[in-house]
């Protein structure tokens, strides 16, 4: 597991959220522009890291407590599909075994995450009118066996749900490195 933080280098504050045309864990395409909530959550996961294990049922917590047109979550998955436990059927398995609440895309060209900045998993990028309002934590637990006592994310969304600025627009988030291609 390489311990990775979040990036800021490419994605800034107030840039439009990249598109893409993503295939979903239920079979069907995904674009980005479908989502109409006032809040986005892009989060790049994947199925075999032990953060992304830690915090997935917070992450599915957090799309329970809004509705889709306040918040919406879309799950990425760029890891190389050939990297252990990685791809398709295995992203399939992961949303199943964990009640995903939220589409659960694969990034197979790992060009998505390349456009947003990605590096890590868990690393979550919240787009209000489409625009990046916040990149960074679910919560304030950085270890996997850490046990989270700020629902940073979840704050955030209300703060910038009531029309308020964030005090700060990038906290970063810890996890495995993205697993890239070789021939990259």
């Amino acid at each position: 597991m390489a311990r990775t933080l979040s990036s800021p280098q490419v994605l800034k504050t107030g840039a439009s959220a990249p598109d893409f045309q993503l295939k979903g864990v239920d079979g069907k395409m995904h674009s980005l522009s479908e989502y109409k909530g006032k809040a986005t959550l892009v989060v790049f996961i994947c199925n075999h890291c032990p953060f992304v294990k830690a915090r997935i049922g917070d992450i599915v917590a957090l799309q329970s407590k809004f509705k889709p047109s306040e918040l919406q979550v879309v799950g990425i998955n760029s890891n190389d599909p050939s990297y252990q436990d990685e791809g398709f059927d295995n992203m399939v398995k992961f949303s199943k075994e964990y009640g995903l609440n939220f589409p659960y895309l694969i990034d197979e060209s790992q060009d998505i995450a390349r456009a947003y900045g990605a590096v890590c998993t868990p690393d979550p990028f919240l787009f209000v009118d489409g625009k990046l309002a916040f990149h960074g934590r679910i919560n304030d637990a950085m270890e996997p066996e850490a046990r989270p006592t700020v629902p940073v994310m979840e704050n955030n969304v209300r703060t910038l749900l009531s029309g308020k600025k964030l005090e700060k627009d990038f906290d970063p988030s810890i996890g495995c490195s993205i697993k890239w291609k070789n021939n990259n």
